[in-house]
């Protein structure tokens, strides 16, 4: 049985990649969608937020002499194809999905609202929110911190090509070990990326639990709904 009513899941732009350098790999996609789709036959309401570093990230741009602003509308757009992607998959799989956009573009989406997130995944649609916060210099981390708050979901699960939080980088040094479990205030003193600090206050501030977990592996969503001990759970004390 799951543990969990409600869910954000956070899915990074580059695990769209799979292999690739750029841009989509179908077989992440419809893996991601099978589990999604596992999940939500199983009574879980979900909300998505997707990153858009697969196609085009702002402060990338910034580098290559693009306006801050500009740098960040033009990956808030990458984060609605991958929106888009993620749809297409989710249906192919026979799952109901929406994409609602933080910056009003119909007819690719309807401009989000919490009521209208929360009546669609009342009725069994995936809702897959896309254009980040709507606004420059906020990271899809943020958005999905807010948008795990607004639609008072029970925790942020945090998809990534790594299996959890480790005392150090375990690809630069052998002996770093993974923790289950870990405060916030343990990860700030530690100064463990897992999530940028905008969306990590608003997580601690809020009481909303991260779990970092390897979204690459099949199944592990369904585990870490039903309450196996997958990946790292980022919690208050």
């Amino acid at each position: 049985m799951p543990v969990y009513k409600r869910i954000l899941l956070k899915l990074s732009g580059e695990s769209l990649m799979g292999a690739q350098k750029y841009g989509l790999d179908t077989a992440v996609l419809n893996s991601y969608a099978t589990q999604i789709k596992a999940v939500v036959d199983s009574g879980v309401q979900v909300g998505i937020v997707i990153g858009g570093g697969n196609i085009f990230r702002g402060l990338s741009g910034v580098k290559k002499g693009f306006d801050r602003v500009k740098g960040d509308q033009m990956g808030m757009l990458a984060t609605v194809i991958n929106s888009l992607a993620l749809q297409t998959a989710l249906e192919g799989e026979g799952a109901k999905a929406k994409v609602l956009t933080s910056i009003r573009m119909e007819p690719i989406g309807e401009l989000y609202s919490k009521a209208k997130a929360l009546e669609l995944m009342a009725g069994g649609c995936v809702v897959i929110i896309a254009g980040g916060t709507g606004n420059p210099y906020f990271t899809t981390d943020t958005a999905s911190a807010l948008r795990g708050v607004e639609i008072e979901a029970e925790v942020l699960l945090k998809g990534t090509r790594v299996d959890g939080v480790y005392t150090a980088d375990p690809e630069k040094d052998p002996t770093a070990t993974k923790f289950s479990t870990i405060t916030f205030d343990e990860v700030y003193d530690r100064k463990l990326k897992v999530m940028d600090l905008t969306a990590f206050t608003m997580c601690k501030e809020n009481d909303l639990p991260i779990v970092v977990f390897d979204m690459d592996t099949p199944g592990n969503l369904c585990k870490i709904v039903d309450g196996e001990p997958i990946g790292t759970v980022v919690k208050n004390a």
